[in-house]
């Protein structure tokens, strides 16, 4: 099966050469976007959220980042690369932030800057969004969960909190910066350094009405090796680079598990790790959640010290974040001049329910679909052994009602089949190569 058309800018692929049709990434998926099928796995490109759980577990790399060429950077004068705290602690507390900011400008940057320098601000602007919003309100922060909620929990997508991430603040200020300076739109670029496949995603396809000033996003953990690189060579330092480390401990802290929820007002809640989220809004969804004003919800386990795109250990370099926040003030230099420069951009449009059409877009025919899906998943197994190419007997249902699958599929039904009599040895042997590939079954003794 091959990855579907879709309206949204995806940050994964799959590369079929290299794809074994092993399944793990089917079993992961949050929200049953993969099937198998030939051998292959494939992507519903619009239930995908590129929360990158499937890319964490395949074994072969098969499934790729569609990140930008870092060779893009050159086309522009003015080269501002975007950096998260969790970047420089990917390296040993010993390297000093001074060598690898030089190196990153001997890469081909013009100018470095904390992403989280917008933070303090925004924190402001959370405490005063959160006297007249809807609770509790959700984080806008990670991607990923925005993406889930707008797939599989769409009755939330209200509670989402109407206000860009740090990001993108940080990048409307150079935006803004370099417009007050006359310099042409055609001249710079801003680059953003990810630890987060979504946020890949997020930077080409906003939500809430927004377009993203950020010209490319570059994968952290291609860009960590090209520096470790250069730091192990001792690459000699022949440019300058302007370095813009205004930063605060909170803004340190904020990517870490309860870094933000620490700093807002009320009730707090801080969920981290993919299981713990669906776990948590399938209970916010069923309002077992009460009197909870704000809620710091991370795709990632330790949030964004454990990104798919680290190359550290999650723990270590939540520890480092830890360690480095002691070492700045709690408060930087350029909080008013955020205020002046980003104040009429922090917030955004309202958030929608992203379109997942399970049955059919004709009311009616949906509504017979889904009550056959029904009646068929009363006859299925409800093992979810994942034999017929799909994530779930439920999932298998709903694909047999888009006539994207047939109940033969199912290893069970279909021996009960073929000891009636209703199906030949040779057509189940059809049914499994269709399903996993001839290979698979033409394998002999040696």
């Amino acid at each position: 099966m091959k990855s579907r058309q879709t309206t949204y800018n995806r940050a994964l692929e799959i590369v079929e050469d290299i794809c074994i049709g092993c399944s793990h990434c089917m079993k992961v998926c949050p929200t049953e976007a993969l099937r198998v099928s030939a051998g292959k796995a494939g992507i519903h490109a619009d239930w995908c959220i590129d929360c990158g759980e499937c890319y964490r577990v395949c074994p072969t790399r098969a499934i790729r980042v569609m990140d930008d060429d870092f060779k893009q950077i050159f086309n522009y004068k003015y080269r501002v690369l975007l950096v998260p705290s969790v970047f420089f602690a990917q390296f040993k507390d010993s390297i000093p932030r001074e060598t690898i900011y030089n190196i990153i400008g001997e890469l081909g940057f013009t100018e470095v800057c904390a992403v989280e320098q917008s933070v303090d601000t925004l924190v402001g602007e959370i405490n005063e969004y959160l006297k007249t919003c809807e609770k509790p309100a959700i984080s806008s922060f990670c991607p990923a969960v925005i993406r889930l909620i707008q797939v599989r929990f769409p009755s939330l997508v209200d509670n989402i909190m109407k206000l860009l991430p740090p990001i993108e603040i940080t990048a409307q200020y150079y935006k803004r910066r370099f417009e007050q300076s006359g310099v042409d739109e055609g001249e710079y670029g801003i680059f953003y350094l990810t630890p987060c496949i979504a946020k890949i995603a997020a930077v080409k396809s906003p939500v809430g009405g927004y377009t993203s000033p950020i010209t490319g996003v570059i994968n952290m953990d291609f860009f960590f090796n090209k520096v470790y690189l250069a730091y192990k060579q001792r690459v000699p330092i022949t440019t300058s680079i302007i370095i813009n480390g205004e930063l605060s401990s909170i803004g340190v802290l904020f990517p870490s598990t309860g870094g933000e929820s620490s700093n807002i007002n009320g009730r707090t809640l801080a969920i981290d790790g993919m299981k713990n989220v669906i776990d948590f809004l399938e209970l916010l969804e069923n309002e077992e959640i009460p009197d909870v004003d704000f809620l710091e919800i991370r795709a990632c386990d330790e949030s964004c010290a454990g990104g798919i795109l680290s190359h550290r250990n999650r723990f270590l370099t939540a520890e480092s974040l830890r360690k480095y926040s002691t070492k700045v003030p709690e408060a930087h230099n350029l909080i008013d001049e955020y205020k002046r420069t980003c104040s009429a951009v922090v917030h955004m449009d309202k958030i929608e329910p992203r379109s997942m059409v399970k049955y059919d877009k004709d009311i009616e025919l949906a509504i017979k679909k889904m009550e056959s899906a029904r009646r068929l998943k009363t006859i299925l197994p409800g093992i979810d052994c994942g034999a017929c190419g799909a994530p779930s007997c439920e999932a298998l249902a709903e694909d047999i009602v888009r006539d994207q699958a047939n109940v033969n599929s199912c290893i069970f039904l279909r021996t009960i089949f073929e000891k009636r009599g209703e199906i030949s040895l040779e057509d189940t042997i059809k049914i499994m190569e269709d399903i996993w590939g001839k290979e698979r079954f033409d394998k002999s003794e040696e």
